[in-house]
């Protein structure tokens, strides 16, 4: 019997093999004896997708383990450059110590020593953190190093959990696209940054989100989604996206739904905190507005190709009307599209507002993206395209920071140097936006839709009666149902079908 990742509710409908539609992932195949056949039985062995997928997840992330292996032994505690040259920095064994976790300290309740007074990260993040510094057994007479290398290790061990279930999610959020989810597990942007920071940890959550809506669960959806907020703040933003479709399907209770299970969540998570220590747990909202300009945003690239420093209250202010003009022109697009947007699709381009307009882009930030990505454009051109920008920063950030720290060697990548290597990260960004906003408006080349379908990851938005709220810019449809494209419909894996671009 194959196994259930391996069928769709819809019995029409097989699993869709991207070998037969996409012509990167064709070639790709060819390392693996090529496309799959048009007579192959598909999971009916214990290597059904999802397993398949979870083997290469952890392949990955061990690999992206190996490569910090100089700063596991050494750059990390000798010298400031020598992390940055290896391109292998990670915030956890520094903050291990930095943070108070190594002293027994409480986060949000006890004060730290240096410059930071309290832990500057939500408290579901803190949590996790927390309970980290508790698996980490080593005792306290050992060498710090060693403490700090195995509070590293937990961490990773934590954090690869996550990205098991991220994968896990994005294959079964489209019932009968199973293989989606392999773009997530072999995102090279994906191993390298997995493990800088605690990132993966509010992804899991949302991922987990998307998954129960695509479900129909929206109280779920809106519990994960209120949890992840919990832990970091972008998640917030997936609401957004879910009110205009709603509102565009004529489904508002499912989204007070949702809502009511993501601010309850949240409040469950931080009201403790809040009442037990205020003073450490406001240290996150104000140590983001009191931020600078840090690396990876465009307002450094302004700053530094101007010379001129930008005050944080007008980069805050701006940052925040920048993001409310892009989401109000989402949001039009999402009610004057001829046929209703995919929600990934939305969530995609609102969580890139976000990070193109932020005054901080971290490496690790693309983590947010990669499976938003692979929901709203799994077409592996694009994503690798899109990839390759990404790992193009990673790169030229850690390289510019051994450039920075050298002192007079100036090993490294130089400021204009630099500047490139965010560019690239922007134009990356901005490429694959533009390709999901052409899909939003010519549905017959996303890659989702080309069989007939709507929305698979859209739970109750899913074929659901299509009412244009900008009824003079959109023509109203019954129905949402989108053809692949004019003419007769084509069956998934013949040779008549040209690939979706």
């Amino acid at each position: 019997m194959p196994s259930p990742q391996d069928t769709s509710v819809h019995q029409d409908r097989p699993v869709v093999r991207p070998t037969r539609q996409d012509e990167v992932a064709a070639a790709g195949s060819e390392l693996i004896g090529g496309p799959v056949g048009r007579w192959a039985r598909v999971g009916t062995g214990p290597l059904t997708p999802v397993r398949v997928l979870v083997l290469v997840a952890i392949g990955m992330f061990a690999l992206g383990m190996v490569q910090k292996i100089p700063c596991y032994d050494w750059a990390w505690f000798q010298g400031v450059s020598s992390q940055y040259t290896h391109a292998c920095y990670s915030d956890i064994p520094h903050l291990y110590v930095g943070r108070g976790f190594a002293d027994g300290l409480v986060p949000y309740a006890d004060r730290l020593n240096g410059d930071m007074a309290y832990l500057e990260y939500p408290v579901l993040t803190g949590l996790f953190m927390q309970v980290a510094s508790w698996l980490t057994l080593t005792p306290d007479s050992d060498p710090m190093q060693q403490r700090e290398q195995m509070y590293w290790l937990v961490n990773a061990g934590m954090l690869m959990i996550c990205a098991v279930v991220i994968v896990v999610c994005v294959a079964r959020t489209h019932r009968y696209r199973p293989w989606d989810g392999l773009l997530v597990a072999l995102a090279p942007a994906f191993a390298l940054t997995a493990t800088i920071n605690w990132d993966l940890f509010a992804v899991a959550l949302t991922a987990a989100a998307m998954l129960m809506w695509s479900r129909g669960r929206a109280l779920a959806f809106g519990v994960l989604i209120g949890l992840a907020t919990a832990a970091k703040l972008y998640p917030v933003l997936l609401l957004g996206p879910l009110l205009v479709l709603c509102l565009r399907a004529g489904r508002p209770r499912d989204f007070t739904r949702a809502l009511f299970g993501a601010v309850a969540a949240w409040l469950v998570v931080n009201v403790p905190v809040m009442l037990a220590a205020p003073e450490g747990w406001k240290k996150f909202y104000t140590f983001s507005q009191e931020r600078q300009i840090d690396y990876g945003s465009f307002w450094l690239l302004i700053t530094q190709r101007t010379g001129k420093p930008i005050d944080v209250s007008t980069v805050n202010t701006a940052s925040v009307l920048l993001m409310v003009v892009l989401c109000a022109a989402i949001a039009g697009l999402a009610l004057s599209a001829r046929h209703r947007p995919r929600l990934a699709q939305l969530v995609f381009l609102v969580v890139a507002a976000f990070v193109l307009t932020n005054k901080v882009y971290s490496p690790q930030y693309v983590l947010w993206l990669i499976p938003l990505a692979a929901l709203a454009r799994p077409r592996w051109r694009d994503f690798l395209i899109w990839q390759a920008c990404e790992v193009m920063y990673f790169l030229g950030i850690w390289m510019y920071l051994a450039y920075t720290t050298s002192g007079d060697k100036h090993q490294g990548l130089p400021q204009e140097g630099y500047q490139v290597a965010i560019a690239l990260h922007l134009l990356g960004t901005l490429y694959l936006c533009a390709v999901v906003v052409r899909d939003i408006l010519m549905p017959e080349r996303d890659p989702v839709r080309r069989d007939g379908s709507d929305d698979p990851s859209g739970g109750v938005l899913d074929g659901a009666p299509d009412t244009p709220l900008l009824a003079g810019l959109a023509h109203r449809s019954p129905g949402h149902r989108t053809p692949a494209a004019e003419g007769p419909q084509v069956e998934e894996g013949t040779a008549d079908g040209p690939p979706a671009s």
